[in-house]
C-alpha cells in the first residue's frame, strides 16, 4: 500500500472507530473526547507500528520522540482534531461535524516537505486526500452561502483579531467553525474561500490538512507569508493561512501587519 492510501485508511478507519465510540460509550463532553482521543490514537500508532515500523512518529497523544528529528520519514498525526466539537452530543445523541480526523508524512528530501496527507470529515462520511483530482464544492459543514461574497472561516473559540479587517478588505464575511481540519476542509470543498489562525496551534494541527489543500492548489503559508516548517524541535506552530490563491497578497497584506 502507498504511504497516501495508507494515510487515508487510517483516518477513514479512526474516524469509523470514533463514530463508534461517540454512538456506543454512553459518553459525552471531555470524558467522550479523551476516550475518543486515547482510541483513536492507539488505533493509528498500531497500525504504523505493524505496517510501517521504521518510520518516526509524531502525535498529539502521545509523548515526543525526539529521535523523529533525524528520521528520514515522520508520520504527523492527530486522532481528534476538535476534540472539543467531537464531545458535542446534544439530548438527542446528535454531535456537531465540525472535527476530523489528520494523518500526514513528512520526508527529508529536499529539506523536508510533506509527502502524504489525509483528512477525515467522520460525521460526513468522507476522507480527502492530498491528491490534485478536482473536489467538486459541496456543502454539509457550512450552512448555503446567501450570496457572492468571500467568505473567511475562523475558529469558533478563537478567533484571530485581524477576522473581520481580513473579511473586510476581500469585500467578504466571517464565518466560525471548530476544528482546523473542518475549517481547511471548507476552503478545499468551496464553503469557504480562505482560512485564517492566529494564537496557537501545533504541527499536527496543519499538517494534514496542509498537505490536502496544496493538492487542490491552495495557497498555504503564515500570516506573514512565509512557509509551513514540519518536523521542528518546537512543535508549536501557531498561525495558518489556507486561501485560494487570488485571495493571498489581499490576505497577507492585512495579516502580516498584525
Amino acid at each position: 500500500m502507498d504511504d497516501r492510501s495508507l494515510a487515508g485508511e487510517l483516518a477513514t478507519a479512526a474516524g469509523e472507530l470514533l463514530l463508534d465510540i461517540r454512538a456506543n460509550s454512553g459518553l459525552s463532553g471531555r470524558a467522550l473526547g479523551d476516550a475518543g482521543d486515547r482510541r483513536s490514537d492507539d488505533y493509528i500508532l498500531g497500525r504504523l507500528a505493524q505496517l510501517r515500523p521504521d518510520d518516526a512518529v509524531l502525535s498529539e497523544e502521545s509523548a515526543d520522540d525526539k529521535a523523529r528529528l533525524i528520521a528520514p520519514r515522520v508520520w504527523i498525526v492527530d486522532p481528534v482534531d476538535g476534540t472539543r466539537e467531537y464531545g458535542n452530543v446534544d439530548d438527542s445523541g446528535e454531535g456537531r461535524r465540525d472535527w476530523a480526523v489528520h494523518v500526514a508524512l513528512w520526508s527529508s528530501t529536499g529539506g523536508g516537505t510533506l509527502i502524504a496527507g489525509a483528512v477525515a470529515l467522520p460525521a460526513l462520511g468522507v476522507t480527502y486526500l492530498d491528491d490534485p483530482t478536482p473536489i467538486a464544492p459541496t456543502e454539509g459543514l457550512a450552512d448555503v452561502p446567501r450570496g457572492d461574497k468571500p467568505r473567511v472561516v475562523v475558529s469558533g473559540s478563537r478567533p484571530p483579531a485581524f477576522s473581520q479587517a481580513v473579511a473586510d478588505a476581500l469585500g467578504g464575511e466571517v464565518l466560525q467553525m471548530g476544528s482546523a481540519g473542518a475549517k481547511a476542509m471548507a476552503v478545499v470543498r468551496g464553503e469557504a474561500d480562505a482560512y485564517v489562525h492566529a494564537g496557537g496551534q501545533y504541527e499536527w494541527d496543519s499538517a494534514a490538512p496542509v498537505a490536502v489543500a496544496q493538492a487542490q492548489g491552495l495557497w498555504c503559508s503564515r500570516i506573514d507569508g512565509s512557509p509551513l516548517v514540519y518536523n521542528q524541535d518546537d512543535t508549536y506552530l501557531p498561525d495558518l493561512v489556507i486561501c485560494r490563491p487570488e485571495l493571498r497578497d489581499t490576505i497577507i497584506a492585512v495579516t502580516a501587519a498584525e
